[in-house]
């Protein structure tokens, strides 16, 4: 697919989000996007289970960047993808997602920035902090130390 059709798709999707008579929900279950540009997209329910997402730019220029909220990515692969300021579906649309060490660290990252006192979600975060602390913008946002258990 083209970033031409692409942008076809996204279109008539906005318009299904905006509740537009002529919208669609975006279909891209299967397809391949590889390298595709998606940066600020709004993808909020769309279906990209299964879809070839590796080397894509998730990634806004702003902190508007694509918006991923209840899409499926259900076997999608996002390898070497770039999400950077993108929202990630938190439900079972974004479970089982191949992924690369760099995604995997931010997410991580997210995961352990966290303001949590249970002593299990402690335990579990001072296990992965090493690896956390490998996302590639702590600089920006700061080495994390490991807290009491």
């Amino acid at each position: 697919m083209n970033q031409e059709q692409l942008n076809k798709i996204l279109n008539k999707h906005k318009l299904w989000i905006d509740g537009g008579a002529e919208g669609i929900r975006a279909d891209l279950s299967e397809a391949n996007l590889r390298g595709a540009d998606l940066s600020e997209a709004d993808l909020r329910g769309a279906n990209l289970s299964g879809a070839n997402l590796s080397g894509a730019n998730l990634s806004g220029a702003n902190l508007s960047g694509a918006d991923l909220s209840e899409a499926d990515l259900r076997g999608a692969d996002l390898t070497g993808a770039n999400i950077d300021y993108a929202c990630w579906p938190l439900w079972c649309g974004g479970l089982h997602v191949k992924t690369d060490r760099r995604i995997m660290a931010q997410l991580a990252y997210h995961f352990c920035a966290q303001d949590c006192d249970d002593p299990d979600y402690i335990k579990a975060r001072n296990a992965i902090i090493d690896f956390a602390n490998t996302f590639h913008r702590v600089e920006g946002c700061g080495r994390l130390e490991l807290v009491g258990e």
